[in-house]
């Protein structure tokens, strides 16, 4: 396991900790499937006074950067089997200005061409892995949708109406995330189980694994997939472990049903979160709800019938806990 610790000090860029606290979380790049927009309910089940918050599939690290934006944790661990995606989560830690300097290179050169200068980026991404590079790629994309070939190269076309995120703010986004993270955060790459297993008493994980039926395909939206008695076995082994932990893993648009929900025998506690419009389904002239289901560990149940922390401290819609009284 490749660790990244970043745990030097230096003076904060952005204001005072009450300041950073405070602000909307930053976000420096777009991801499809980000929790983002619902991130304020996934914190409402946090515990009060949670140690550390592990990500074992952290991709955009939405719901860890609004933890530590409104203080709902005081440390973290980023893991994502996507080495090359933790490199650049390490590089916005450790070295933002040299990264926003990268990045501002990189969207100037792209004037003349942009079309053209993307998929050039791309190839020399593919070949060398750079951090910078995929911060650019990710910043033009279509739709933040992240897609990978059979050899695992990057293979999504750029959105041509957009040149990204101007550099200003790209900068002014990689700052405050190294502000809020950089001294209390742990960065791997490597497989999820080995990632639970050495989680505390004191720590509360969030899974958010590839959905179901994204993976295995001709165009991987992620770099490795996951069969859902993989995930299954894994959370048997962590309820045996006792672990507090959180699941995003099914849901529904409409009517239609995405994915399998996890099985009764682990024994979740399953929330249903209205995570708004589909983007998709608007486009298309329609109106389609999405919901997404949230599972929670007995003991995190436990834990939270204890603890004073509720939605209405993160500033969330409120969302009936099923054991609120």
């Amino acid at each position: 396991m490749q660790r990244s610790a970043t745990g030097r000090t230096r003076p904060g860029r952005s204001g005072s900790a009450d300041d950073i606290g405070s602000a909307r979380p930053p976000h420096p790049f777009p991801y499809q499937g980000s929790k983002r927009a619902i991130a304020g309910h996934i914190l409402s089940c946090l515990p009060a006074g949670a140690g550390r918050l592990i990500e074992p599939f952290a991709g955009s690290a939405a719901v860890s950067l609004a933890a530590a934006a409104r203080r709902r944790a005081r440390r973290f661990w980023l893991n994502d089997s996507n080495a090359p995606l933790m490199a650049l989560w390490a590089e916005i830690l450790e070295r933002p200005e040299a990264l926003a300097a990268d990045y501002a290179r990189l969207w100037r050169e792209q004037r003349a061409d942009r079309k053209v200068f993307f998929f050039r980026v791309r190839e020399q991404f593919n070949r060398t892995r750079e951090p910078h590079l995929l911060l650019y790629l990710l910043a033009r994309i279509v739709k933040g949708s992240v897609r990978y070939n059979a050899e695992g190269h990057l293979n999504q076309s750029p959105d041509n109406r957009r040149f990204g995120m101007h550099p200003h703010s790209m900068r002014g986004q990689l700052l405050r995330v190294s502000d809020l993270m950089a001294n209390r955060t742990e960065v791997t790459a490597t497989d999820f189980r080995a990632v639970v297993t050495e989680a505390t008493d004191d720590d509360v994980l969030y899974l958010d694994p590839p959905y179901q039926g994204t993976s295995f395909t001709r165009d991987h939206r992620y770099l490795g997939g996951l069969p859902y008695a993989d995930l299954v076995e894994a959370l048997e082994v962590m309820n045996d472990a006792e672990q507090s932990y959180i699941v995003s893993y099914d849901g529904r648009t409409g009517t239609k049903s995405h994915g399998r929900p996890l099985p009764d025998r682990l024994r979740l506690q399953r929330l249903f979160l209205h995570a708004g419009r589909s983007s998709q389904a608007t486009l298309l002239g329609r109106i389609r709800e999405t919901v997404e289901s949230l599972y929670l560990s007995e003991p995190l149940v436990e834990r939270l019938r204890g603890s004073k922390a509720s939605a209405d401290e993160v500033g969330a819609e409120p969302m009936k806990l099923p054991f609120a009284g």
